[in-house]
């Protein structure tokens, strides 16, 4: 019996340097937990396979396309290239200057602030849409 590992998936398009998959993976996952959607229910709204969804839910570094992001960032009721402007955030940094790790936490302060003020704005819209509607159906009456 050989020890034979499993052939890794190959994608014409591998991992990039300067993309990060693990923030879009949090992003996404934030996202869909502040809003209490399943992966099926956003497959649905997005047109994208629930395969696709679970594999950039656990940021396994599969690339994918731009229009996807866009459909994903659609359906989460963020701007179109939010996750694509999340997956390029975080740029390496060029030689000589601080990491990754040496950032500022302003940054991290930052990004935390964007997340509660969509979240906000997700709640805020939510509520409007539902006054929205009571004021239609009180004038239907």
């Amino acid at each position: 019996m050989t020890n034979r590992r499993p052939a890794r998936v190959y994608t014409a398009r591998g991992p990039v340097e300067g993309e990060d998959w693990q923030a879009v993976a949090a992003a996404l996952n934030d996202r869909m937990a502040a809003r209490r959607i399943g992966q099926q229910e956003l497959a649905h709204l997005s047109g994208v396979s629930v395969s696709t969804l679970r594999q950039l839910q656990h940021g396994a570094g599969r690339r994918v396309q731009n229009k996807t992001l866009a459909a994903i960032s659609r359906a989460l009721a963020w701007p179109e290239g939010h996750l694509a402007a999340v997956l390029l955030t975080r740029r390496s940094a060029p030689a000589g200057s601080t990491t990754g790790a040496e950032r500022p936490a302003v940054d991290e302060q930052v990004l935390t602030l964007l997340h509660q003020l969509e979240r906000r704005m997700a709640e805020v819209g939510e509520r409007l849409a539902l006054i929205e509607h009571a004021i239609r159906d009180h004038r239907a009456r």
